[in-house]
């Protein structure tokens, strides 16, 4: 029997010789079979939509593949868990990434890897390709360079701009923090939350808590607890320096209400799980191995809530639960940018669908027959068919609250009905 590895090798190459190698390619969308039909797609047909978007620009919309199409672009120095490994090295990542949007939710999406590693010449290559897009999702990119590069072009762009390492797990796990909320009646502005990892991620998942109301947030680098006393952090660490006596993982857990891991095996441990306060959460998201296993911590606490990157744990943390569907909604509405309302309303229709009834296939899909809201259901699964119609509606209406969207006149439920149609069909 192959071994996983030489399986995963074996996929990504072509079945023979005349076959694409990858996994991903390219699917034309209009007949092209006959000389009439040819020259609508070439020449002289073609002249005609050009003069129209050259009359008016967003008519590229009308015309061309532009609403639809997904840039995932990485210059490969954060890929995964293996770190700066060169752009190419990367590619097989973001066809995946490219592979997640269609299958989930039927957004095309080109990967781009750039060959280029400084602020300036990432911002220049991408702001300058950015308009053939209907959006761009930027990909393992290093932190702290990473949240310049963003921020920079959303100013720039006409387009969403969204880099799903950051925000993705901000999402995912605030959808989990607000139905764990419900669960223990606690109110966010009283948590003590501790990140443990203060890269791209543990940033905007803190970002996103205080944005959802938590004031108590203790982060931990490599070097410990980040405290004002520090004089080595960087501009968005320092946004989250306090003064504190805690130094220590250990210090910061105590009493603490969620723990919040990004860093790396085995950093949380049964004595930190036994001082955090009465029904505490876990989000334990470092992949393979996360900063605690799921047994040993439920081994010390029987009213913990508790999640991981991992699909055979429940409340997995998984990326894929959010951004192709928030793209689908910003694409949708024709968005030029991705709010923070916007992923706030992802976070809570992710909440909401979580409370729901689970559909058979879904519990089948995951071989569980225990599939309700509660400790081991406070996060749906990536396999559920629902998550089009609420997550990206949701996103949709926000962008249009926020006066994003280039579509006016808007029919919600039209496009509600239309999103349930593409899941059920897909």
């Amino acid at each position: 029997m192959a071994t996983f590895e030489e399986a995963s090798l074996e996929y990504h190459k072509a079945r023979n010789k005349f076959d694409t190698n990858g996994k991903i390619g390219t699917l034309i969308t209009k007949p092209c079979d006959t000389v009439a039909e040819l020259a609508m797609a070439y020449s002289p047909g073609v002249a005609y939509p050009c003069l129209e978007i050259e009359k008016e620009i967003d008519t590229a919309y009308d015309y061309t593949n532009k609403g639809n199409l997904v840039a995932v672009i990485s210059d490969g120095t954060a890929v995964l868990g293996l770190g700066d490994i060169g752009h190419l090295a990367g590619k097989p990542v973001m066809e995946g990434k490219c592979v997640l949007f269609k299958s989930f939710a039927k957004v095309d999406a080109v990967d781009i890897e750039l060959n280029v590693h400084d602020t300036e010449s990432i911002i220049a290559t991408v702001a300058a390709i950015a308009d053939t897009f209907g959006g761009i999702n930027l990909e393992d990119i290093a932190a702290p360079q990473c949240f310049e590069i963003e921020e920079r072009l959303k100013e720039i762009c006409n387009v969403p701009v969204f880099h799903d390492d950051q925000h993705g797990t901000a999402v995912i796990t605030t959808a989990g923090l607000i139905n764990a909320l419900e669960m223990s009646g606690k109110k966010a502005e009283d948590l003590k939350v501790v990140v443990i990892g203060a890269g791209a991620s543990g940033i905007a998942c803190a970002t996103m808590y205080k944005a959802l109301g938590v004031k108590n947030i203790t982060m931990l680098d490599s070097k410990g607890v980040i405290h004002s006393g520090r004089t080595d952090l960087n501009k968005q660490k320092q946004m989250f320096a306090f003064e504190t006596a805690d130094r220590t993982p250990e210090d910061a857990c105590k009493d603490a209400d969620m723990i919040l891991g990004l860093s790396g095996p085995e950093q949380i441990t049964q004595d930190m799980v036994r001082s955090m306060a009465p029904n505490p959460i876990i989000f334990a998201c470092a992949n393979p191995t996360p900063e605690i296993m799921p047994d040993l911590a439920k081994a010390v606490r029987d009213d913990l809530i508790i999640g991981t990157g991992r699909s055979d744990f429940a409340n997995q943390v998984n990326n894929v639960l959010g951004f192709p569907f928030i793209f689908r909604g910003a694409l949708d509405v024709r968005a030029t940018k991705i709010t923070e309302n916007m992923k706030m309303a992802a976070s809570r229709a992710l909440a909401a669908l979580a409370k729901e009834p689970v559909p058979e296939y879904v519990a089948k899909a995951h071989n569980r027959t225990d599939m309700t809201f509660g400790r081991d259901y406070v996060i749906p699964s990536p396999f559920d068919k629902r998550l089009m119609e609420s997550v990206s509606l949701a996103v949709a209406t926000a962008a249009i609250e926020d006066g994003v969207a280039r579509v006016k006149n808007f029919d919600l439920e039209a496009y509600k009905a239309k999103l349930r149609e593409m899941a059920n069909n897909g």
